[in-house]
């Protein structure tokens, strides 16, 4: 009886251990929740929201159209930022520019002020992300890395699993114009306390740990981080583009897919699409660490192919669904989709360069998500050509997106410590 106690730490020291769990690392999963269960308990429904303001169809394909190319031109500035300010400040100054984008929408009921607003909040994912990816490198090692994405990426997904049941729940008791409007201010307060508990768990690596390794200035051009990059990240780049293009397409319109204007009513309800997201993330959950432990063993490239193919798949589960059933079914495909996204992620640090990290990724993002926003405000086209028009574009470039990376892509043979 008396071993207990040190058995018990002994087994929790082990699963820290195994999960990567170092403080900086905590620090982290704990803004992800507060910043990501006020993301999602809003962003979700601001489609909804647009058209209930007037904004009608196009300023849906619009905000979607802004989601990809602001991530994009903020990914860059925000690996940059973080190599020069240090991961801790950076993340502080991303927060902030959240926090004013939620108060602007909590305040000005517009469409134009959301959309105004969106260019603040929509940031806070694309910019943060790089520093994410550079403080998961830096504090672990090179084993740990893909288990130390999918634990972030497992941890993101609690909040946006939670968070759209409880706006859907505040649109059900308030309405979609009151209820959006309260959850912003929900999110608003959220991220408030997100930059705090940010300042005191993450540590500082900046600038003296910096200069405590002899890293090179952070590069601020990106043509110049472009010749760096290596042709297997380019050629997993060409696939992620094309797939994001099958993801993009459709993505501002699933919930009006769901919940209306496509039938009227439709299939679900606001607070029943919050259970479908809420499917979604679970079955991602469920996923994430059996596939981080195995990845991180072997190849990499299965679980990236593997992810693909979900992605492009998605599309044409949800253009049979026409009930709360068979969507459910298309939800758990979307969160399969998570199967292979951290390994990717992980891949993407893989092969950059070491002290080109934060730089690199957002480089990449940037890359990325230009060429995807196109397809982000082309989507609202095709679905008012037809729906079933827009969601078999987007399967078509699903496919070629994972055909391009089973032929042409590239793995990485298994890391030890």
């Amino acid at each position: 009886m008396g071993e207990e106690p040190g058995q018990k730490r002994s087994g929790l020291s082990r699963l820290i251990e195994f999960l990567g769990l170092r403080r900086s690392i905590v620090g982290l999963l704990a803004m992800v929740i507060l910043v990501g269960m006020g993301e999602h308990m809003a962003e979700q429904f601001l489609p909804l929201y647009l058209m209930a303001l007037g904004g009608g169809f196009m300023s849906v394909g619009l905000l979607n159209g802004m989601d990809n190319l602001l991530g994009a031109l903020y990914s860059f500035p925000g690996g940059y930022l973080s190599d020069r300010m240090g991961t801790k400040r950076a993340l502080l100054l991303f927060n902030v520019l959240s926090m004013i984008g939620f108060g602007v929408v909590v305040l000005i009921p517009a469409w134009q002020a959301v959309l105004g607003g969106a260019v603040l909040f929509l940031s806070w994912t694309a910019i943060s992300l790089p520093a994410t990816m550079s403080l998961v490198a830096r504090a672990l090692p090179k084993s740990k890395r893909t288990m130390g994405v999918s634990v972030h990426s497992l941890v993101r997904r609690v909040p946006m699993a939670l968070g759209p049941m409880v706006g859907g729940a505040f649109i059900g008791i308030w309405g979609v114009e009151l209820g959006v409007r309260l959850a912003f201010a929900g999110a608003l307060v959220m991220a408030v306390v997100a930059a705090v508990a940010q300042q005191v768990l993450i540590e500082d690596d900046a600038p003296g740990a910096t200069a405590a390794r002899a890293a090179p200035a952070a590069e601020r051009n990106p043509l110049v981080l472009w010749r760096e990059m290596s042709p297997s990240l380019r050629q997993l780049l060409v696939a992620d583009i094309l797939v994001r293009f099958c993801e993009q397409i459709p993505y501002a319109f699933v919930v009006l897919w769901a919940v209306g204007t496509v039938q009227d009513p439709g299939p679900v309800t606001a607070f029943q699409f919050g259970i479908l997201r809420s499917i979604e993330m679970a079955t991602a959950i469920l996923i994430y660490i059996p596939v981080a432990y195995l990845a991180d063993r072997g190849h990499k490239k299965p679980y990236v192919v593997a992810t693909f193919v979900f992605f492009a798949i998605f599309p044409l589960f949800l253009m049979i669904s026409h009930s709360f059933e068979l969507l459910a079914l298309a939800f758990v495909v979307r969160g399969l989709k998570e199967f292979g996204e951290p390994t990717r992620k992980a891949l993407i640090m893989d092969l950059a360069p070491e002290d080109r990290k934060a730089g690199m990724f957002g480089l990449y993002y940037l890359v990325r998500d230009v060429i995807v926003s196109v397809a982000a405000f082309g989507g609202a086209f095709l679905w008012a050509i037809h729906p079933s028009v827009n969601l078999l574009a987007a399967f078509a470039c699903g496919v070629a997106g994972t055909v391009w990376f089973w032929l042409r892509g590239r793995d990485l043979a298994p890391l030890a410590d």
